[in-house]
């Protein structure tokens, strides 16, 4: 968890994770026993969302937020908050934390009112609609961690609201430098190496 680069109180580490590990409520200090927890509880909240109670309606960022909640709200005191931190990525700066609260809110309006309930005539309409939802909520990044996860799981609640299967990550996985320039190329509005992004995971 160090490629994040972030000071203040959501910075601090598990004390005997040597700087590894998140300070959590779980007193987890093995970086791969923490993966292994998240990626288990992360699954518990794809079964709930996607066949138990499906938003087939406009989401809101209330709803991003009670996912990210209901996911890691049992391992970190800051799950399913907007982060008070700064936060850096390999030289990259996402959005301040000061700015998030209106950020929010224009992703709100113009990203999830427009987009959701994702029912379109056509596949372009929808690779369009993912795309730039999903560039925009991860240059917000909202939350101290899971921003990437989160994204995916709005990606195929959005995919399951068309009718189709959640996506296949595989090729974003394998071509991850690809991946993140498609994020990176959207702060200038270019979403189009996305849309490709989006189109491959589709199939």
């Amino acid at each position: 968890m160090s490629r994040y680069t972030v000071h203040g109180d959501e910075g601090e580490f598990q004390p005997g994770s040597h700087g590894l590990v998140l300070r959590n409520r779980v007193g987890i200090v093995s970086l791969d026993e923490m993966n292994e927890l998240e990626f288990e509880l992360l699954a518990q909240l794809y079964e709930s969302i996607l066949l138990t109670d499906f938003p087939n309606r406009v989401l809101s960022i209330e709803d991003i937020k009670s996912w990210h909640l209901r996911w890691l709200g049992n391992v970190y005191d800051w799950a399913g908050q907007e982060r008070s931190v700064n936060m850096y990525k390999g030289g990259f700066a996402f959005a301040a934390a000061g700015q998030i609260p209106t950020l929010l809110a224009q992703f709100q309006r113009d990203c999830l009112e427009r987009w959701t309930p994702c029912v379109s005539s056509s596949s372009e309409h929808l690779v369009e609609a993912i795309a730039v939802t999903h560039v925009e909520l991860i240059l917000i990044h909202p939350i101290r961690e899971g921003n990437g996860r989160l994204s995916r799981l709005l990606a195929d609640v959005m995919a399951v609201q068309a009718g189709l299967e959640p996506l296949d990550y595989s090729y974003w996985e394998a071509n991850k430098d690809g991946y993140i320039s498609a994020i990176h190329q959207g702060i200038a509005m270019n979403y189009e190496p996305m849309k490709k992004c989006v189109r491959l995971a589709m199939r």
